[in-house]
């Protein structure tokens, strides 16, 4: 089995990379929601209670669970060097710039999380206050206005939404350039994994990397087959990570793409990525936010005949044309989020009603507060699996955003 295949969105279900939600909730405060990405602050009990039922239903259908902390904390079992590599690279990214705060974090981390390298990797998304590092001995500050509470490292929040940091296309990844700097560090948890781990070390290409100039997340790929990968021009995904995207797999000769669609979606936090607002749940059907339905503008990107030429064509179209287009089949049935009760649409696609994580043809893994909605895909004869989710919808993301699939098979 390939470390990574992921061809489809709607095959079967073997391997999936998940992050169980942490401490890093817990320094979400009011002030900081927004630079972080928050509308408000889950509560972890239960949000982790949430994503163990998550987890759990997935096992039961058959589904390998891994999660990204427990990767992480393997590499860096493998080596001290390598710890001390991702130690420094993971306080630089911080914004901490002086060699002195550096070595004081360093040394902070190392005393007390030294022994134990997931607990050192779970503390690295946690984040740091000045009362770690500086009040335990109660010592004085330069900065005597400074109290015990003060943000030195910030935290990861989103790390729960594993689907954006990187993304599986085919047997590659792209390593992503995070939309914000909030999410910028996502990768590197990412980047230590497939350059170190063994059971990903020198078996993945890399399609995207994230030190490349231009800003791309995983919410916005969808593999819609072998042959045709669509990909969002949203609110966090920029049209030129697109074509750099496109020279990267096209020049990789066991690629099986032969066409990109690049949607042009509104640029909204509500539709921040293509996945909130359009998802696979079976071979004909998709789930659909109203909101984009009508004419769409989406580009057609093939391999030109030269290198690193692109041949691109700029379709208006309805989605339904385009996709029964390159997926070659007779019809599209598009299944609306909330139906045609324009409250009951917008209010479930907020809640992710239209992030759905399919496990297999005709089966995906839904909101259970999205009623409308899940009542709707039933009816068009998909089962329909529920996970609770008062918390872990706080977050803005849905299942598909919880879930970084690493295999997907025929058999």
């Amino acid at each position: 089995m390939a470390a990574i295949d992921v061809k489809s969105e709607i095959l079967p279900l073997k391997k999936v990379m998940l992050h169980r939600p942490g401490k890093e909730l817990e320094h979400l405060t009011p002030n900081a929601l927004e630079s972080l990405l928050f509308d408000d602050i889950p509560y972890l009990k239960i949000a982790q209670q949430e994503h163990d039922a998550f987890a759990n239903l997935l096992r039961d259908h058959g589904v390998e669970v891994l999660y990204l902390e427990k990767l992480v904390a393997q590499v860096l079992d493998l080596d001290e060097e390598i710890r001390h590599e991702f130690l420094m690279q993971w306080i630089r990214e911080g914004r901490i710039s002086t060699e002195k705060w550096q070595k004081r974090i360093y040394d902070y981390m190392m005393t007390n999380y030294g022994d134990d390298n997931l607990a050192l990797v779970q503390k690295t998304m946690e984040g740091l206050i000045l009362g770690d590092v500086f009040f335990q001995q109660n010592e004085s500050l330069v900065d005597m206005r400074s109290d015990a509470s003060k943000v030195l490292i910030n935290p990861m929040p989103n790390l729960y939404f594993t689907r954006d940091p990187f993304a599986c296309i085919g047997n590659g990844v792209s390593l992503n350039h995070m939309y914000s700097l909030t999410r910028g560090r996502e990768t590197i948890y990412g980047e230590y994994i497939f350059r170190y781990h063994p059971d990903f070390k020198d078996q993945v290409t890399l399609y995207y990397n994230r030190y490349f100039p231009f800003h791309i997340e995983g919410g916005d790929i969808l593999n819609l087959s072998d042959t045709v990968l669509a990909v969002g021009i949203s609110q966090r995904t920029q049209s030129e990570a697109i074509e750099l995207l496109a020279q990267q797999i096209f020049d990789d000769p066991h690629s099986t793409i032969e066409t990109i669609l690049a949607f042009d979606i509104p640029d909204s936090r509500a539709f921040m990525h293509l996945d909130t607002v359009f998802t696979q749940i079976d071979v004909d059907k998709f789930s659909i936010h109203p909101g984009i339905l009508g004419p769409l503008v989406v580009y057609e990107i093939q391999k030109g005949d030269h290198k690193d030429e692109l041949k691109v064509t700029r379709n208006e179209t309805n989605l339904e044309k385009i996709l029964e287009k390159h997926l070659k089949i007779d019809k599209v049935t598009l299944i609306k989020c909330g139906g045609n009760d324009r409250i009951a649409s917008e209010r479930e696609q907020w809640n992710d009603g239209s992030n759905t994580l399919c496990i297999a043809p005709g089966t995906v893994v839904v909101y259970q507060r999205n009623e409308v909605t899940n009542e709707l895909m039933r009816e068009a004869g998909v089962q329909v699996l529920e996970i609770p989710s008062s918390e872990l919808s706080r977050g803005r993301g849905g299942p598909r955003c919880m879930s970084m699939p690493l295999v997907r098979s025929r058999n």
